[in-house]
């Protein structure tokens, strides 16, 4: 049986039983206080600066080798925040990796600091909070299982393409 990370109210849902309500929970703390307030300064910033930050962490997944990389547009769904990342590793280490490269590209090239991450230290879904865009990093049995495109399927996915190298 595959354990339930603490995720606030990101919640889950997976094929076998539905909506996942004990993963539904009020968030801890000055999080969602500090995402409205970051998200408010970022986008007096750069309006169109959410959208890039997506796109910037799905290019830092795709270098650190994640596989089916998506970005949900979640502006119609919540007010809260405007895109998901979504991405799979295919070890711990790995998943780590693809987290720690995020948080550091962000900061020392768009002055973007994490806000909250959950789900480290067990390392099978990560998620990662910058306010405007989340950050999903599975494994592969927890994203068949929470199955997050399926939660959020009224998300119209963002085209992106991998860049090829050569």
């Amino acid at each position: 049986m595959l354990a339930q990370p603490s995720l606030g109210f990101w919640g889950g849902y997976n094929k076998a039983s539905g909506w996942n309500q004990g993963l539904v929970k009020p968030l801890r703390g000055p999080h969602l206080a500090s995402s409205i307030i970051h998200r408010t300064a970022a986008q007096a910033e750069r309006p169109d600066g959410s959208l890039q930050l997506a796109l910037t962490v799905a290019g830092i997944a795709e270098e650190n080798r994640g596989r089916d990389i998506v970005i949900l547009d979640m502006r119609q769904q919540t007010a809260i925040f405007d895109y998901f990342v979504l991405a799979t590793g295919t070890s711990r280490r790995q998943l780590h990796s693809i987290s720690e490269e995020i948080d550091r590209v962000l900061q020392d090239t768009l002055g973007d600091h994490r806000l909250g991450i959950e789900g480290y230290v067990d390392g099978r879904w990560i998620l990662l909070d910058y306010g405007d865009v989340v950050v999903h990093l599975f494994d592969e049995q927890s994203r068949e299982y929470y199955d997050l495109e399926q939660l959020w399927c009224s998300a119209k996915r963002v085209p992106w393409v991998a860049p090829t190298t050569g």
